[in-house]
């Protein structure tokens, strides 16, 4: 259900780093037959251990390639082919962006609909809802301001749960953090409420109204938001990284936002819809305008100042080879899927996996763009514009990613999710503050910037009311002194630093204590409260971290893993204060004056750090509520 980019990608940069090498030479192969193309393919399966793959390429006037490669079923010996079905994941929300203006052109709703009064029984908090309502288009283009789901709506396996239901699981994380409408936050609760919408309107189950208006015109007869036991044998299984262990079918509670199994043969269709511009086999869908909606993001600061490569509805421009490609991709437990398509040449693909390695689907995916573009003349790019000194002036220097998909990732982010600025005289340069390689763009307007091989702006820099923003796709990066990005991470560095020290060097004197040599020593307390509470810190960082092994388990239910971080995470809050009153009430005077000076600076770090955890919400957090 998720989107390319996670908060937990800060976590993979040093293991992408390490394959970028290898990526960067298959990016550069240009299968000249499908033949070729499919040999490469194989061996991208064999070296990611990733068990098979469905394939399509189409034009407007048809079906150019499809294929099945490598193993559907493992243990089963079963191939893939074309008919076996894949988890498509978060495309399953672009047939949600459709079924929706499918009653927008029947006059039965309106994109810009106040949410609350179509569905009043759902939960959800605006502060800004008396002057900005959160409305239908802001459920589709995640411009809403909420949270993403909990770990618990992830974690929930039940197959026929209602749609109302699963929106009532927890409502809590629907709150929106900035104004509706000024930046995009990806959030997989907001399409199923879109999806609601369409149900009480229809007066049918969701899933009941895209079968009988989307999957049944385009003959997608095996396509389907359940596991249903008459395609058991066609269905792919997900596999972990090993291309060996199965994952369990998960049974998505928030089905519109990823749930669907769908075919290469049946998703190629869908995909002919889309560069058909809404005509499919000599029927109409929807309109052009329709489709040409679904591409256009336009309630983002950076929509409204021009930028049209973003993210529409259930729609985002992919920006590769020169090309401006659309579509949507998806993840699900086991399980990738890619659909991208030129508009203007009326050419697209569908690709999915089952398997979750990120490496084995951008490379399969840049083998798919390079054979399908092979002969087409890339677009002329826009001519680069100088840039006023005052501009370069003004907006040369650091910003802080500011919406974060999981909030609960914001203590990590307003750390480490920095970008160093330089703008010049025709365009400017960002680059993260941990990363070796900065990205170039140029500019296009006095505020409108391309990538330096891309036809279409994509950043644009904007005074808004909360200050100097430049947003990029779905970053919103605020403008932050650099002199306070510094002194917070030398703080935090600091900080780990001493905790870390702390059972260091118990290693010396704990030993000593035990073996009678420090009998006279006094106040041994103010050197054991704040080694317990460097304990539990490290102890609750490696819980949580086991825990992310398996996320939707282990911490999306009550385990000894979720249960073990809260208990932990609270043990070392209640021992940092401790450990502080201890170290200060300790003479030091009638001790080693190094030693209680360690323990001072070990006891303030711990409750400084277990004071900033608290602030957002990470001490005691019960990842299962």
């Amino acid at each position: 259900m998720h989107r390319s980019l996670l908060p937990v990608a800060l976590t993979l940069a040093q293991a992408a780093a390490a394959g970028a090498a290898d990526t960067n030479e298959i990016r550069k192969v240009v299968p000249r037959t499908t033949g070729e193309l499919a040999e490469r393919l194989r061996g991208v399966l064999a070296e990611t251990k990733t068990p098979g793959l469905g394939v399509a390429l189409v034009s407007r006037d048809g079906v150019l390639w499809q294929a099945g490669l490598g193993k559907a079923d493992v243990a089963a010996g079963r191939d893939a082919t074309p008919e076996t079905l894949f988890r498509i994941g978060s495309i399953s929300k672009t047939f949600v962006s459709l079924a929706v203006l499918m009653l927008v052109e029947e006059g039965r709703l309106s994109l810009d609909a106040p949410v609350r009064a179509l569905v009043p029984d759902v939960a959800f908090a605006n502060p800004w809802e008396a002057e900005e309502p959160i409305r239908v288009v802001h459920l589709l283009e995640h411009t809403t301001g909420f949270d993403d789901l909990s770990l618990r709506e992830y974690a929930h396996d039940d197959p026929a749960i209602p749609l109302r239901d699963a929106l009532a699981l927890n409502p809590a994380p629907r709150v929106s953090r900035w104004r509706p409408g000024t930046r995009m936050s990806y959030c997989n609760a907001g399409p199923p409420i879109a999806a609601y919408v369409v149900e009480k309107l229809a007066g049918q189950r969701f899933e009941a109204f895209v079968g009988e208006r989307i999957f049944a015109p385009l003959g997608m007869a095996t396509a389907s938001y359940f596991a249903d036991p008459a395609t058991d044998d066609r269905r792919a299984t997900l596999y972990a990284d090993d291309g060996v262990t199965p994952y369990p079918y998960w049974h998505i509670c928030m089905r519109p936002s990823g749930a669907i199994n769908a075919s290469a043969a049946e998703m190629a269709r869908f995909v002919r819809l889309l560069v058909g511009r809404g005509t499919f086999e000599g029927r109409r869908l929807v309109s052009p305008e329709s489709v040409e909606r679904m591409e256009r993001p336009a309630t983002t600061w950076a929509a409204k100042a021009g930028v049209a490569a973003g993210y529409g509805l259930g729609n985002f421009a992919t920006l590769e080879n020169g090309f401006v490609f659309h579509g949507h991709d998806g993840g699900v437990e086991g399980g990738l899927a890619k659909l991208e398509y030129l508009r203007d040449e009326g050419l697209g693909f569908v690709l999915m996996i089952n398997g979750g390695s990120g490496k084995a689907m951008e490379d399969a995916a840049a083998l798919v763009r390079n054979h399908l573009t092979k002969d087409l003349a890339r677009p002329p790019l826009p001519s680069a514009r100088p840039l006023p000194p005052d501009t370069q002036r003004t907006w040369t220097g650091y910003y802080r990613l500011d919406n974060p998909r999981q909030e609960a990732s914001r203590f990590a982010l307003r750390l480490l999710a920095i970008a160093r600025v330089r703008v010049t005289g025709d365009g400017l340069v960002t680059r993260g503050l941990f990363e070796e390689t900065p990205e170039a763009f140029v500019a296009v307007g006095e505020r409108l910037f391309r990538k330096k091989e891309s036809p279409a702006a994509s950043l644009a820099l904007l005074d808004t009311p909360e200050g100097r923003v430049i947003q990029d796709g779905d970053l919103n990066l605020v403008a932050v002194p650099g002199w306070r990005v510094f002194s917070e991470l030398a703080l935090a560095a600091a900080s780990l630093v001493l905790l870390l020290t702390a059972p260091l060097f118990a290693l010396v004197w704990l030993p000593r204590r035990l073996l009678g040599r420090m009998a006279a020593v006094r106040h041994l307390d103010a050197r054991v409260w704040p080694l317990v509470s460097s304990l539990c810190f490290f102890a609750a960082a490696a819980v949580f971290a086991l825990g992310l092994d398996d996320p939707f388990r282990r911490l999306g239910h009550p385990t000894a893993w979720s249960i073990g971080y809260a208990a932990l995470s609270l043990a070392f809050a209640a021992t940092a204060a401790i450990g502080a009153v201890v170290a200060a009430r300790a003479p030091i005077a009638t001790q080693n004056r190094w030693a209680a000076w360690h323990s001072r600076l070990v006891a303030a770090a711990a409750v400084l750090v277990s004071g900033y955890l608290a602030f957002f919400g990470l001490v005691g957090l019960r990842t299962w509520a």
